[in-house]
């Protein structure tokens, strides 16, 4: 079974840096290339330049486990404690019953 194949922002903006420094190459080329979709170096390309223009370097190519702020990341961490929480007590509101009866 093969897993999904992880790829880093710096591959992401070299390969996005590779399209601008070689405009006579199409993405189908580019991306043969690199060893990727032409669906990839198409959606990087256009993420580069829709965050390029609102300068938010900082979010470009979050992913999807980054967070948007510090604020976002301790409230996913909250969330996920409040409900390991209540796992717990149910955990031990099982075992009670079992223990008195």
């Amino acid at each position: 079974m093969a897993g999904k194949k992880v790829i880093d922002k710096q591959f992401k903006l070299d390969a996005v840096q590779y399209r601008k420094d070689h405009p006579e190459l199409t993405f189908e080329q580019v991306a043969k290339n690199l060893g990727i979709l032409n669906s990839s170096i198409r959606r990087w390309c256009k993420q580069y330049s829709d965050t390029k223009n609102k300068n938010e370097n900082k979010y470009l190519f979050r992913g999807s486990g980054n967070f948007s702020s510090d604020e976002a990341k301790k409230l996913a961490r909250l969330k996920k404690e409040n409900r390991d929480l209540k796992d717990s007590v149910e955990i031990l509101k099982k075992a009670m019953s079992i223990v008195s009866s």
